[in-house]
C-alpha cells in the first residue's frame, strides 16, 4: 500500500510541475507587462546623451554645408553677381542664427 501511495505522489508531483509553472507565468506576467511599459515609457540618460549627441553632430553639418555655400556665393559675388551676393547674405543670417545652437569646444591651455 506504501508503494502505491508513493508512485502516486511521484506521478502527481510530475503532473503538476507543468501547472505550476504556468501559474508563476501568470503571475509575474503582470508585473513583466507593467515594468516593459514604464521601460518604453522612459528614456535612459544614455539615450538622451546619445539623442543630444545625434542633434549636435546634424546642427554641425548643416554648419559646415552653409559655409561651403556662403563661400561659393561670395566668391561668385566678389565676379559681379547681385543674386549672388543677396543669396551669400541669407546664407550667413542663416548661419548666424544656428551658431549659438553649437556649444563652443573649451580652450587647453596646457
Amino acid at each position: 500500500m506504501r508503494a502505491l501511495s508513493f508512485i502516486m505522489l511521484a506521478v502527481a508531483g510530475v503532473s503538476l510541475s507543468g501547472c505550476l509553472s504556468t501559474v508563476a507565468d501568470v503571475v509575474t506576467a503582470p508585473v513583466k507587462v507593467g515594468s516593459k511599459a514604464v521601460d518604453l515609457a522612459t528614456t535612459s540618460q544614455s539615450e538622451a546623451d546619445e539623442k543630444r549627441g545625434r542633434d549636435l553632430r546634424k546642427r554641425e553639418e548643416e554648419l559646415g554645408k552653409l559655409e561651403r555655400r556662403y563661400g561659393k556665393e561670395l566668391r561668385k559675388c566678389q565676379d559681379g553677381s547681385r543674386k549672388a551676393c543677396g543669396d551669400a547674405q541669407e546664407t550667413y543670417r542663416a548661419m548666424q542664427e544656428l551658431i549659438p545652437t553649437i556649444p563652443v569646444a573649451p580652450d587647453s591651455d596646457d
